[in-house]
């Protein structure tokens, strides 16, 4: 059995490569309909692939100034080679993850459009099938990159050090970085589309959504794509090697401690492993042909994935014989229950993501119905319902905590983060399926299909906008634990740089340096989101302006005799994102180090200040990112799911007064749900990251 363990890591990435692959072939060898349809997909494609191509070229400059950079700086100051290889490697996997889930997407709505001709069922099976080429391809590059890498890096004994582990920890500050302007580039260039077709289109000319004659249409569709595929793919392999690697840097400095905690180093990845095979299996149990059991259908993977896990985690820490570190002693039980705390935390996350976001609950139910009165109390509703919606998420992740630290300590908090991420093979899946379907709904539209073709399509789409906002809610508490597990490594290396000196190291909230810092860390999300908001509203202003141009000029695009010029609103979105994104990147990056030495020059007389002020930013800023980023997905999550509600026909439908008040509420939610909030989740982790590969740089 131990060799068998030993190997797991390795071959179930290598595996979940294969599923892949499998569900990638699957889709693509699926008919793809008309030649109409074929030259939408097309123009999405281009989009989508050309966006990609000029954001890649300009994080690659990104990449090789920082691992630069690394390489300046010695080993002894969180640099030197190793750890600029596994800054490289991490970016790179990361962008390739997202390359990946893109390509598939951008192919699939066609074949899902097509499939929705003959059944729910096979459109289904196609849509869930693209999610699932990005899920797998996430989890089976994630477990290979970290396992190669502790492989390259371990010692003679095949066990890591302090130094290797920090090493290590670039490949996972590689992941964050291209994820953070993966996140905010994406959701800048969807939300510029979405919001000027919907404003421009839907408010002001009366159009339908995506029908042929906007302008906007195409752009909107790409953004789609390379938001809330490539995007939330990188965000998601980030908090999955994240919370493997900051596991492992707490299980090195254990074993540090007793030779006897080698097996808490090796558990993360093994749990991993574990969690890709449960992630195959839930695959297997997502089918329906009854649109009103499509939620039921993805929610049964998921459960089915878990209790999978559950069975595969007490068998994998049934073994562990008791440790003692110090004052505490980890039981194998001990563990399992830290594993189950974390993953129930996520499945009960989702679910009450999905009571506030989904058009079958009061919540969505109420906003759309203060949509009668106009566009002013459907937006206090919506912000009402997103602040209210913080509190149950808060208590779940608070009670995952208790529990997790009550059986294993802060091991046990970062085992948590570990369970609850993965099962992401069939989480990411169900998530990644919703813009497929989004895009299905316009390939239909546009290509003027028959009415129940785009009625199945808006069934898998109404379905797809609640399984987003369960992904995010989801991806916002496992980066709420993932950057605990961080801090609490930071904290750690810390104390062991100070023991080293002869110092002590004082993360009390009686130290002014902390507190100054929890200041600064409070207010830097807020600081953060304004920035993308704003960006935002600068790139749809352009939109806006160019599709009323067009829609002037030239009459005949309204008479439906003219075709739109769709590559002009690309290319709108295109440089408007890559131009706003670089400001919110650049202020996650620097804020540690500025705040760093900010902290040394203010009280000289400390070597330390510098890292504890560091300390209080990290804690400042996880407490109110991740309540800032829960309260801007569910609120724009349940705008969305209210604008939906009245489609569906309640409250004079589409077309009437609360039907155009709820837009309003809907555009005011896009940038929250698909820029600033979920790009929170990357600031948190990436900066707890970075601060503590430099840890060394920050003490005087």
């Amino acid at each position: 059995m131990e060799p068998l363990l030993h190997h797991l890591p390795w071959i179930s990435g290598v595996l979940g490569l294969i599923v892949a692959f499998v569900f990638m072939r699957r889709v693509l060898g699926a008919p793809a309909g008309d030649d109409g349809m074929n030259a939408i997909a097309r123009a999405v494609q281009e989009g989508a692939m050309a966006f990609l191509t000029t954001q890649y070229k300009i994080l690659v400059v990104f990449a090789l100034l920082v691992a630069g950079a690394f390489l300046l700086l010695p080993e002894t100051l969180g640099g030197g080679p190793r750890t600029a290889i596994a800054y490289l490697t991490g970016a790179f996997t990361s962008a390739l993850t997202g390359f990946i889930g893109m390509y598939t997407a951008t192919r699939a709505a066609v074949r899902t459009t097509q499939a929705a001709k003959t059944s729910l069922a096979g459109a289904l099976t196609i849509a869930f099938g693209s999610g699932s080429v990005m899920g797998f391809a996430v989890v089976g590059l994630g477990v290979l990159g970290v396992w190669g890498f502790t492989r390259l890096f371990s010692g003679e004994d095949g066990l890591l050090n302090n130094l290797e582990i920090s090493q290590i920890v670039g490949f996972s500050f590689g992941a964050s970085s291209i994820a953070l302007f993966a996140r905010v580039g994406g959701g800048i260039y969807t939300k510029a589309a979405d919001v000027g077709a919907d404003l421009v289109g839907k408010v002001e000319t009366g159009i339908p959504e995506d029908d042929p004659r906007n302008p906007a249409v195409i752009a909107d569709n790409v953004g789609d794509n390379v938001g809330d595929v490539a995007g939330m793919g990188a965000d998601l392999f980030e908090s999955y090697v994240g919370s493997i690697i900051s596991t492992m840097v707490i299980g090195v400095a254990m074993y540090a401690l007793n030779s006897e905690a080698a097996p808490l180093i090796s558990l993360p990845l093994t749990l991993a492993g574990a969690g890709i095979i449960s992630s195959i299996v839930g695959a297997l149990f997502v089918r329906t042909n009854n649109e009103k059991q499509i939620q039921g259908a993805l929610f049964r993977g998921l459960i089915v994935a878990s209790i999978v896990l559950m069975v595969l985690a007490f068998f994998l820490t049934r073994g562990i014989p008791d440790i003692t570190v110090e004052t505490r002693t980890f039981t194998g039980l001990g563990l399992f229950w830290a594993i189950v705390a974390g993953l129930f935390a996520g499945v009960a996350i989702g679910k009450i993501s999905e009571y506030y976001t989904s058009g079958d609950y009061k919540p969505v139910q109420s906003i759309a119905e203060q949509c009668e009165t106009g566009a002013a109390t459907n937006v206090i509703a919506g912000l009402g319902v997103g602040m209210k919606s913080t509190g149950f998420p808060i208590l779940v992740v608070c009670a995952a905590i208790w529990v997790a630290f009550f059986f294993a300590g802060i091991y046990g908090i970062s085992l948590a983060a570990v369970g609850m991420l993965a099962t992401l093979g069939i989480s990411l899946a169900v998530d990644a399926y919703g813009p497929v379907a989004d895009n299905a709904g316009g390939v239909a539209e546009m290509s003027h299909q028959p009415k129940e073709v785009r009625q199945r399509t808006d069934s898998l789409d109404a379905v797809g906008n609640t399984t987003a906002a369960i992904g995010k809610g989801f991806a916002i508490c496992s980066a709420a634990l993932t950057a605990l597990a961080f801090f609490a490594a930071y904290g750690a290396a810390a104390g062991a740089e100070a023991g080293k000196r002869g110092l002590e190291f004082n993360l009390s909230v009686t130290n002014s340096n902390v507190v100054i810092g929890m200041f600064l860390g409070g207010m830097l999300p807020f600081l953060f989101s304004a920035m993308a908001m704003q960006a935002v509203g600068r790139a749809a202003f352009s939109m806006i302006g160019e599709v009323r141009r067009q829609f002037r000029e030239n009459p005949g695009i309204l008479a439906g005799t003219v075709r739109p010029d769709y590559a002009r609103c690309v290319s709108i979105s295109t440089k408007g994102a890559l131009r706003e994104m670089i400001l919110p990147g650049l202020l996650a990056i620097l804020t540690p180090l500025v705040v760093g030495k900010v902290g040394n020059w203010m009280d000289p007389e400390n070597p330390l200040s510098g890292v504890e002020m560091v300390g209080g930013l990290l804690a400042g800023a996880t407490i109110t990112g991740v309540m800032l980023a829960i309260f801007m997905a569910n609120a724009g999550g349940a705008w969305d799911n209210a604008k939906k509600y009245i489609e569906g026909g309640h409250y004079g439908g589409k077309g009437s007064a609360p039907h155009k008040a709820a837009v309003v509420g809907d555009t005011v939610g896009d940038p929250f749900k698909d820029t600033a909030g979920p790009s929170l989740n990357i600031l948190i982790k990436m900066m707890s990251v970075l601060s503590l590969i430099l840890l060394p740089f920050f003490a005087r």
